[in-house]
């Protein structure tokens, strides 16, 4: 992977924006279970952060994909999980779909000002009975003249407090299954939808999230995505983007954790020497340094991939998988080394514990992630 000058200078604009407007609130935020995105999303946008990939005449810069990993790989300096997820749902969750199969009108009313900042979005899938297996999802759109009539209920809603539009996945026809659902823009605006509960969750609390309610709420047939009935083969292509995201920013989380966890042990001392000594330790925190740049590579074999317009899924898969299950085994690790003081609320450890813990349920879980390889790899039955 061979990064540019001008990778670099981005690199520093997106660690200097994170040092300065995310950073310095990241406690306030996290005690408030909350975080101002319709303030902190026109500023990000400015810096063109929110639309790296997408079309100029939208607003987008039309970067390569490598700006979106270095922008991943920064935004885990925040100090918290959920600014950056919450980032994420805006940039590669909620718009992709748009961008790539959206109307022109739909594009200028909806994308623009989503990659501007001015408005905030978020992904509308899952439900209470359909979170891994999105087939079973039952929110229905029927179609009555040039409108959609929308019933159902959406679960574990990011940004679903504070959104002005969500990508909604619903079920336009009785085909069953993956068949007959559509992708559909609906302004959180219109009457019949309401937020019924913010949640309140174990980690990444700085991010909102919550359960939506829709009772014959009315959105125009204009608002679909792309072609109707295809929808969930549209979702199916935007979850990738939202792996390849995930796991991009894992490797510089851990190394981080694990570079304050080993200046941790070099300053603790234990029976008259600092902990560091124990040689154990240096060796766990290698081999899990090891495990990162592992990682790291098959994340950037994946951009690659990406960008040379090759089938990702296998790719985006395995890094997915990976990156939950080391980030999981990484917060286990420092936790563990801090002894009782990384069981404390007040040190980092407690939050990274906590925040590590979704990657591996989040944007599919581990499960569906070996799901995918046995049936790509020919394993399963």
């Amino acid at each position: 992977m061979r990064f540019t000058e001008e990778h670099s200078a981005f690199r520093k604009v997106v660690r200097d924006v994170v040092e300065r407007e995310i950073t310095p609130h990241v406690d306030d935020w996290e005690r408030a279970g909350t975080f101002p995105a319709h303030d902190l999303f026109p500023k990000l946008g400015e810096l063109g952060m929110l639309g790296l990939e997408y079309d100029p005449q939208y607003g987008g810069q039309g970067a390569d994909h490598l700006y979106t990993v270095i922008m991943c790989e920064e935004l885990t300096r925040a100090g918290a999980a959920g600014i950056p997820m919450a980032i994420g749902v805006q940039t590669c969750m909620a718009t992709p779909s748009l961008h790539e199969f959206g109307s022109d009108d739909l594009k200028r009313r909806y994308l623009a000002p989503a990659i501007a900042g001015t408005q905030v979005c978020s992904i509308a899938v899952t439900e209470a009975g359909a979170g891994s297996d999105v087939a079973s999802l039952r929110t229905r759109a029927v179609r009555d003249g040039d409108e959609w009539v929308i019933n159902g209920s959406k679960l574990y809603i990011t940004n679903g407090t504070q959104a002005d539009w969500l990508c909604l996945l619903a079920r336009t026809s009785d085909e069953g299954r993956y068949r007959g659902m559509s992708q559909i823009v609906v302004e959180t605006s219109s009457p019949g939808l309401t937020v019924s509960r913010k949640l309140d969750k174990l980690g990444n609390r700085s991010s909102d999230t919550a359960e939506l309610s829709f009772v014959d709420v009315r959105v125009p047939v204009a608002n679909t995505i792309g072609t109707e009935g295809r929808g969930f083969q549209q979702q199916m292509a935007q979850f990738v983007v939202e792996r390849m995201f995930a796991a991009y920013g894992v490797p510089t989380s851990v190394r981080r954790a694990l570079r304050r966890t080993s200046d941790y042990l070099k300053e603790r001392e234990v029976f008259g020497k600092p902990l560091m000594s124990n040689q154990y330790l240096a060796f766990r925190l290698a081999e899990l340094s090891a495990q990162a740049d592992l990682l790291q590579a098959q994340n950037y074999a994946c951009a690659e991939a990406y960008m040379a317009g090759e089938d990702i899924t296998r790719l985006a898969t395995v890094a997915k998988l990976v990156s939950g299950r080391l980030i999981r085994e990484v917060a286990d690790t420092c936790l563990q080394f801090h002894g009782g003081v990384g069981y404390m609320e007040e040190t980092w450890t407690s939050r990274f514990f906590r925040d590590s813990r979704l990657l591996s349920i989040g944007g599919g879980a581990d499960e569906v992630m070996l799901q995918v390889l046995a049936k790509l790899d020919g394993f399963d039955a």
